[in-house]
């Protein structure tokens, strides 16, 4: 029964990557498959309705609480101007040096990463900071790949990402954190290599088009002028407030809230800015929320122990235990996250995780440090995510151009974090 429900999943996988059936849906199809293959009965103990499904939909609610303070942060950072000033000052102390320019953009890329992720994160800092680069000469696909390596340095201390991998791998807050900790330095490193690297080697080109994209109207803060500076701190208080005092992750993220609408908005506008953002956040977040639903429909089935036992024998037949060949394989296996590939954390990967885990083929630190080193890949050069379609096409570009020239990086990155994986956890 075992390679029956390997089969349907790689069914599913298929479906995926052909874009026939959305990803959200592809993945409760497929749980409820498996649950059926596995033995399960239709209500009851360890059952279809009642443990997949009524259980599994509402398993990771943290995050989605997470998912909707971030994106009603992210739309304050927008809306306040607090994104934006951010940029024009990185822009204005770079001059006409494409290197310094593209470094300031890629800070700030990486500041707006740990409030928010995908398509919010790269137009807060690529609206501006795109047409800025290659207005000093940095290449198009060059640009559009600084916004994304820099969201991927802010990715490790995105605090909705600790809140799903904390749910949906079963480990505490701390773990998650520590682990995180000890990535950051190896996306760091990669980023800055892609700047210089990047913009020295491949020259300058003045020429910006933007022909797919319609001008954007100005903001009624840009109107208004930039924020003010004590203001340019938020994104910050969230991060400082979990990382340095390590206090929970929605009061953190609610405390970022506050002091961005605090210090950019005059008391009798207050209640009209905070649930015109807050609706504004429930638009970005309804997306990753659905696919979180999903995400734990599928991991109460793959937890289900008819499952557990089908897969087990297969899984540990094909699971490297040494750590050097337990770099090597998943190492070699990177590009599986691409393209909503198997691997892909926020598509079926994280139904291998949880696989697994509920197998004990691996501990569920060593599940983590494997699936954040693929998030680090996935975040930037799938063709297929939408911060890197939207940086492309706003660069006037094709994601798959994006996807060549930061894929040897980001690759870089996840070897680093699996061999951090397989000296610490195995």
């Amino acid at each position: 029964m075992g390679v029956v429900i390997l089969v349907v999943m790689a069914a599913g996988v298929a479906a995926m990557l052909t874009r026939r059936i959305p990803t959200a849906f592809a993945l409760v199809i497929l749980a409820v498959a498996i649950a059926f293959l596995a033995g399960a009965p239709l209500t009851g103990e360890h059952s279809v309705l009642d443990t997949v499904l009524q259980e599994g939909a509402p398993a990771l609610a943290a995050t989605m609480v997470a998912i909707i303070l971030g994106s009603w942060l992210g739309r304050l950072l927008d809306e306040t101007g607090i994104a934006g000033t951010l940029v024009r000052k990185i822009v204005e102390f770079g001059g006409d040096r494409p290197t310094v320019v593209a470094l300031g953009v890629l800070a700030v890329s990486a500041l707006v990463g740990t409030v928010t992720g995908s398509a919010p994160a790269a137009m807060l800092a690529g609206i501006i900071g795109i047409p800025a680069m290659i207005a000093v000469g940095v290449p198009k696909v060059t640009a559009a790949g600084t916004v994304l390596m820099g969201i991927a340095v802010g990715a490790p201390f995105e605090l909705p990402v600790w809140q799903f991998f904390s749910t949906a791998l079963n480990l505490p807050i701390p773990t998650v954190r520590g682990f995180m900790v000890k990535l950051f330095p190896f996306a760091l490193a990669a980023a800055l290599a892609y700047v210089v690297i990047e913009t020295r080697r491949r020259g300058t080109e003045h020429a910006w088009s933007l022909k797919s994209v319609p001008a954007r109207p100005r903001s009624r803060r840009e109107q208004l002028g930039d924020a003010p500076w004590y203001a340019l701190l938020a994104p910050l208080v969230p991060l400082v407030l979990a990382l340095g005092l390590e206090v929970a992750i929605v009061p953190s993220l609610l405390a970022g809230v506050g002091y961005a609408l605090v210090t950019t908005t005059k008391p009798r506008e207050m209640n009209k800015r905070l649930l015109r953002t807050l609706y504004g956040g429930f638009e970005v977040a309804a997306p990753p929320i659905t696919l979180f639903v999903a995400i734990g429909i599928l991991l109460a089935a793959v937890k289900l122990p008819g499952a557990v036992d089908a897969l087990q024998p297969l899984v540990k037949a094909v699971s490297p235990d040494n750590p050097v060949l337990f770099v090597l394989v998943f190492t070699l296996l990177v590009p599986l996250c691409l393209y909503r590939g198997p691997l892909n954390v926020f598509g079926l990967g994280a139904g291998i995780a949880g696989v697994l885990i509920a197998t004990g083929i691996y501990p569920a630190a060593a599940v983590l440090g494997m699936a954040t080193s693929y998030n680090q890949v996935f975040g930037v050069a799938d063709p297929t995510s939408t911060q890197t379609v939207w940086s492309a096409q706003y660069a006037g570009v094709t994601p798959q151009q994006v996807m060549l020239r930061t894929l040897p990086y980001v690759w870089a990155v996840a070897l680093g974090g699996l061999c951090v994986t397989a000296a610490l956890y195995l």
